[in-house]
């Protein structure tokens, strides 16, 4: 693992973990690479975890508008294969045209509250929610279910993340919440530009 991911996992300031690395003292084994990178091994990280496949598993994918409609089915095609190659032969397969600022999603809503449903499978972190995912996951870890996200790379550093959700949530009670993504985006760019 990058020095830099597990130093954002693990809530420690970089330069800390690099003064570890040089004094020996690195609390996880790693190694330095002939180029000079280190690679860290944490057991934490890189124990590959066997799914619990007690419980159900659900699919969920959710596209934003009715003209995505095709979108939603590829995106389902994906998930209900990534749920077999996880060993579950028959998930629960919801889909959504709604938004993700949208905190009343009628099936969402439906599947939080199945207690059988240990496990729901979602392609991004914003398909599932746009805004505080983190809160969700831990409410769900605390009574033994999880979500699961087939693609969680995460383009955006968090200072990033964080001003594009509140320039969604300002937008969205501006203008509606159907444009309130594209004009944050918008926003952005303007201000990278000038």
């Amino acid at each position: 693992m990058k020095v830099s991911e597990w130093a954002k996992r693990e809530g420690y300031h970089m330069q800390t973990v690099y003064r570890w690395l040089r004094n020996g003292t690195m609390p996880v084994p790693f190694e330095q690479l002939e180029t000079g990178t280190y690679v860290i091994h944490d057991p934490k990280y890189e124990a590959q975890p066997t799914p619990n496949l007690q419980g159900k598993t659900a699919c969920y994918a959710r596209v934003s508008s009715s003209d995505q409609k095709e979108d939603l089915v590829r995106q389902m095609d994906r998930l209900k294969a990534y749920a077999r190659n996880l060993g579950c032969a028959d998930p629960i397969c919801v889909s959504e045209v709604g938004s993700g600022m949208n905190g009343s999603r009628r099936k969402l809503n439906k599947l939080l509250a199945d207690a059988s449903i240990t496990r729901i499978i979602v392609e991004h972190r914003d398909r599932f929610a746009r805004m505080n995912m983190e809160l969700v996951e831990s409410a769900l870890a605390a009574s033994g279910r999880e979500v699961i996200v087939v693609d969680d790379s995460e383009l955006d550093d968090d200072l990033v993340r964080d001003m594009t959700e509140v320039l969604v949530s300002f937008c969205a009670r501006l203008y509606g919440r159907r444009s309130a993504r594209d004009r944050a985006r918008r926003g952005l760019e303007a201000m990278e530009r000038g």
